[in-house]
């Protein structure tokens, strides 16, 4: 098994990947830290919990468009200004209770 060293939002983070896949792993990381760095342009300093979960759901929501649309996916949107819909405060709340729940561990 190998380890890879990745940055995400400016830190160092060691990875375990099976012997030939550290390019890929590095390549994903890279794309990770994509969405990580826009996060955190977009709502500011929350934690980086909080930003690796809004970054995962971004990827999930890519991920189901691109299953929705016969494996091709939407063309990216550009930025929404910040609504008043509560769907910020609902993230809020969930990385909130993520994080408590990673404390007690």
């Amino acid at each position: 098994m190998a380890t890879v060293t990745v940055e995400i939002n400016g830190r160092p983070y060691a990875v375990g990947c099976a012997d030939g896949q550290e390019e890929r792993v590095r390549a994903l990381a890279g794309q990770f830290d994509g969405h990580v760095r826009q996060v955190a342009g977009e709502v500011g300093h929350v934690g980086d919990l909080r930003l690796f979960l809004m970054a995962g759901l971004l990827l999930a929501d890519e991920l189901h468009e691109a299953r929705t649309n016969g494996g091709t996916a939407a063309a990216p949107e550009a930025p929404a200004a910040p609504s008043t819909d509560g769907v910020a405060e609902a993230l809020n709340a969930v990385a909130a209770r993520l994080e408590k729940i990673a404390q007690g561990l």
